[in-house]
């Protein structure tokens, strides 16, 4: 844990965790999907190249895009996973381009549960058998509910995928609990309806998430980072509240997680999309979590980051002197302007405006999740050592939606 800090801390100020980890500034790149392993799910030279564009951009601590720790379980087709198969050498090479510049690199964990497209599994896995809800039931196949030895199981996967991280150089793991991924489907009553010990109580629903916990502080040590991004809600009826979220938010900081990264949503129900009505408060800080932060900062003295929303160095900086939180969380914005941490930090006047993205089709911006494929033909071009292109079609990055998807809907998935 580290005290409450005082109104003097700025981007620029580095900081240090309770177990002494120091990092060089409070910028912090949030997860994005990348789609860049190759056909065994190692990693690619262009995603060398991707995190060594960020760690030259200024960052101070990056989080991988999903690292799947199930190969049969895979939320998009070209997930990165890293398992007892993976080719550790390219996750070296990963981690040594990524950690240049002094920036930390940590792999984020995760599971799918039951957001696994019906093209990549017939038989996906969640706590109970209930398909997603909304338009996007019919691209997804209703899960299977897991049995007791499964989820020990996949609480095992976890801890030797981050056994497998420290040895090939990341700094520290994330544990992805929040966005409706499997961690996320656990603790939310609406997904989450098992009778037994994993269901029921806030208790029984976040022993999954204690249990791996706990199995990778066991496989990784007391001084390696260990961090989590949990929802501050699920934003649906009957889901995961953020009473709820902060019950477990000081159940974690008592057991001793790292740091926190909060945010919020899932793909029913998404919290940072464009078009979604966003409070006054929240347009006013720019970011969308900070009073969530402000009450969780009540419970914990762990430190918070809060990502979603951020565009100004201003904003940035009033958001860590108010001590909501510790760090800035920065997602989208690092897909349009790498370089971004180095002007922010030069300049205290610096912001960045993303255009509003639309086919012009509401149904098809959906379907092929523009707010993320968009992003993602930027993550590719930075992979291929060009410069993103803020005026990037949105036909560009649907057609290559549909055409990557074809390759990988018509034959069946190498595991």
């Amino acid at each position: 844990m580290i005290a409450q800090e005082n109104n003097d801390v700025s981007i620029e100020t580095p900081i240090t965790l309770s177990n002494g980890f120091r990092i060089k500034n409070r910028l912090f790149k949030s997860a994005m999907s990348e789609q860049l392993a190759d056909r065994y799910h190692n990693p690619t030279e262009g995603l060398h190249a991707l995190y060594q564009t960020w760690a030259q951009g200024g960052i101070g601590l990056a989080i991988s895009g999903n690292i799947m720790v199930d190969r049969l379980q895979l939320g998009e087709p070209k997930n990165v996973v890293l398992d007892a198969d993976s080719n550790l050498d390219k996750f070296k090479a990963w981690t040594k381009a990524g950690t240049l510049n002094n920036t930390k690199l940590w792999a984020q964990l995760n599971h799918p549960g039951k957001q696994v497209p019906s093209f990549i599994s017939n038989e996906p896995v969640a706590p109970s058998a209930l398909p997603l809800e909304g338009s996007l039931q019919k691209n997804f196949k209703c899960p299977r509910a897991l049995n007791d030895d499964e989820i020990v199981l996949i609480i095992k996967q976890f801890a030797t995928t981050a056994r497998l991280a420290k040895e090939c150089g990341f700094t520290g793991v994330q544990i992805h609990g929040a966005h409706g991924y499997l961690v996320n489907q656990f603790l939310s009553a609406r997904h989450n309806q098992r009778q037994d010990k994993w269901g029921g109580s806030l208790e029984n629903r976040m022993r999954f998430l204690l249990g791996i916990y706990q199995s990778i502080r066991s496989a990784v040590g007391a001084n390696f980072p260990v961090g989590i991004k949990l929802n501050s809600a699920d934003f649906m009826s009957g889901g995961f509240t953020e009473e709820e979220s902060m019950q477990v938010v000081q159940r974690l900081s008592e057991i001793g997680i790292d740091l926190i990264e909060i945010s919020g949503g899932s793909y029913e129900a998404p919290a940072m999309a464009d078009g979604v009505k966003k409070k006054s408060s929240t347009i006013k800080r720019e970011a969308y979590f900070l009073e969530y932060a402000e009450k969780a900062r009540a419970l914990s003295d762990v430190p918070i980051v809060v990502t979603g929303g951020f565009r100004s160095t201003e904003g940035m900086n009033e958001a860590l002197k108010s001590g909501a939180t510790n760090m800035i969380g920065l997602a989208r914005p690092l897909a349009v302007d790498p370089e971004l941490p180095n002007k922010a930090l030069a300049d205290e006047r610096f912001s960045i405006k993303l255009r509003k993205l639309t086919t012009g089709f509401a149904s098809l911006d959906q379907m092929v999740l523009l707010n993320m494929s968009w992003y993602e033909a930027q993550l590719a071009r930075m992979a291929k050592g060009k410069s993103p292109k803020p005026n990037l079609s949105e036909w560009v990055s649907t057609l290559k939606v549909f055409s990557h998807l074809g390759v990988y809907a018509f034959r069946k998935r190498r595991a």
